[in-house]
């Protein structure tokens, strides 16, 4: 690890997949890359080559995912309101790190965010900003940070939208990166052959 971060990191990863399969049959998180490496295990490993310690937040009955992430080294969180969407789910995650003195939040579908962006936005929210993006060719990406003084409001979150209200409505400190994986994520088994 060359850089230790402060933050804790949060990877979300309580979503369903709909898209990449419609039956409900796949979990996509547990699909392989090219490589052989399972998508989510791929996203945990790159952040906590940044943070010491990662809460992977994940759906009630997705045994076989946390094992996953356990196994890539993140402390599990099983969210119970997760069916509401993304916003209760990093909700859990904060709930579960009280101590934390912020937090980089990384989406478990995005394995191929560069560990030098991750260290960047970890960096820039060590150094005291409140919050922190990267973007990529002027459009904003993966993983954020989020200062200690945002607690209260992550904590109120629900429904599907995570914490997008609140990067817009609040000064965001930009990391310029030249790193496309902070806009790709996996959607479609598609997506997957292209990551």
């Amino acid at each position: 690890m060359a850089y230790a971060s402060l933050a804790t990191g949060v990877l979300l990863a309580a979503g369903f997949g709909s898209r990449f399969d419609p039956d409900g049959l796949h979990n996509k998180l547990l699909a392989q890359m090219p490589d052989g490496t399972p998508v989510a295990h791929e996203s945990a490993h790159r952040l906590l080559r940044v943070v010491t310690r990662v809460l992977a937040v994940v759906r009630p009955g997705s045994d076989a995912l946390a094992r996953v992430l356990n196994d890539a080294g993140c402390d599990v969180v099983f969210a119970s309101n997760a069916e509401r969407g993304m916003g209760a789910s990093l909700a859990a995650g904060i709930e579960a790190s009280d101590d934390a003195e912020g937090w980089i939040v990384a989406l478990a579908d995005m394995p191929r965010i560069a560990t030098t962006t991750i260290e960047a936005v970890a960096r820039a929210l060590d150094d005291g900003a409140s919050l922190v993006a990267p973007f990529y060719r002027e459009q904003r990406g993966h993983p954020v940070g989020f200062g200690v003084e945002h607690r209260d409001a992550l904590l109120a979150l629900d429904g599907d939208t995570g914490a997008k209200s609140l990067l817009m409505s609040q000064h965001v400190t930009r990391v310029n990166v030249d790193d496309p994986g902070i806009l790709r994520d996996v959607d479609t088994p598609e997506d997957l052959r292209n990551v």
